[in-house]
């Protein structure tokens, strides 16, 4: 049953906190996805928006139930006026019947509202421990579809990048750390750390993404000084993890001392395993600028380390994810375009389906091929911005 939707209700720019259809169930609105313009609303009210019931009981309930937090905690009235009706729908990711899909959209809309909130996040450890402990749970049941519907979100212009950023750089340190010798505590700080650390410049971090032209002034200032915000924004919401806070403060230092903000020498191997993280994750992002970079090139560069020498860690990192990771694009021999859906047992021969044929014509049905077949092998990695071929990843999972 359905629900007649209010949009006036939904401020600009702000995130819904639903899904939206029109009353045939056509989706309108993903959750997590902004009304950008008053034409966008208005063109959404053409429609007649609609949410489920269902949704709209939760959503209900965590409006009022924020504003009664609120009063409870004897927040300023300010503060208490200006709650939107977007706000989070906590209960959303434990339906059962929810999919990777929904659950990581519902996770991405959830991680963007704490990052943005930033040092005024209401909540904040159980909200974060609850998030994390969800897609931690995801990461361990179902490592491949969670890099599906990860790198896809990635490449999706109409979602916060720094969310995006963050869930895929917890979720690959999250493959590859238990490999690693870290204990579980430390992991754990790992990967609240991956979660957090660009909490200091999330605002920024988006409209970087955004834009093509090169770094202001007060964009580099933001950046160079954003691991020791992020820090300070931490211990401000009360984080006392030592490890966690180290990790934040120092994700973008270096073993040779040449990284930032202080230039010090680091050499913790959680600290290794973040800035991989990290890099990987930022090199494989299409900007406006640029399309990304090519997996199998980062892959490899992660693999040979600083020195252009075998890296211990990078090997690893390459042996848990790969070189073509699942969402990512990749040329076949015979010319088709595919997505990879499933790492495969070498790193160079994951589970593809083709998506554009070798004529250039999207295909009607995406085709399962073996590309341990050499008739099928892949060539190359294809940054998103080449292909043009819309992904329905909900269908390719049921394929799978």
């Amino acid at each position: 049953m359905y629900k007649p939707l209010p949009l006036d209700a939904i401020a600009l720019q702000q995130p819904v906190p639903v899904n939206v259809w029109d009353p045939k169930g056509v989706l309108l609105l993903r959750k997590g996805e902004p009304i950008t313009s008053e034409q966008h609303r208005g063109l959404l009210m053409l429609h007649g928006p609609v949410v489920l019931e269902s949704d709209w009981r939760a959503w209900s309930y965590s409006y009022t139930t924020e504003l009664d937090r609120m009063v409870r905690d004897d927040a300023p009235l300010k503060r208490i006026a200006g709650v939107t009706h977007a706000v989070e729908v906590p209960n959303a990711v434990d339906r059962e019947e929810a999919g990777p899909v929904e659950v990581w959209t519902d996770l991405h809309n959830s991680l963007n509202s704490v990052l943005q909130q930033g040092a005024a996040a209401l909540h904040f450890h159980e909200k974060l421990d609850r998030l994390a402990a969800r897609a931690q749970r995801l990461w361990r049941t179902a490592p491949d579809d969670s890099l599906l519907v990860l790198v896809q979100l990635l490449f999706d212009a109409r979602m916060s990048y720094s969310a995006s950023h963050a869930l895929l750089s917890a979720g690959l340190c999250a493959l590859v750390s238990p490999s690693t010798g870290l204990s579980p505590e430390e992991q754990g700080s790992l990967f609240r750390a991956a979660l957090t650390m660009n909490i200091g410049m999330t605002r920024t971090h988006d409209a970087m993404a955004r834009q093509g032209s090169a770094l202001n002034d007060a964009q580099r200032v933001t950046v160079r000084e954003h691991p020791l915000r992020s820090a300070a924004v931490l211990r401000e919401l009360g984080v006392n993890d030592a490890l966690w806070l180290q990790l934040v403060q120092e994700h973008h230092e270096r073993p040779d001392g040449s990284g930032y903000p202080a230039g010090k020498p680091v050499s913790l191997l959680a600290q290794r395993l973040l800035q991989m993280a990290d890099v990987y994750v930022a090199c494989i992002s299409p900007r406006q600028g640029r399309g990304g970079l090519l997996s199998q090139q980062v892959a490899r560069e992660l693999y040979l380390g600083p020195d252009h020498r075998p890296d211990a860690l990078g090997a690893l990192f390459v042996k848990h994810i790969g070189f073509y990771p699942p969402g990512s694009y990749v040329r076949l021999a015979s010319g088709e375009v595919a997505v990879v859906t499933r790492r495969g047992t070498k790193a160079n021969a994951p589970q593809v389906f083709s998506i554009v044929g070798r004529q250039g014509m999207p295909l009607g049905e995406p085709t399962l091929r073996d590309t341990l077949d050499p008739a099928h092998e892949v060539k190359a990695s294809l940054p998103p911005g080449e292909v043009r071929v819309v992904v329905n990843v909900p269908r390719l999972l049921t394929r799978r």
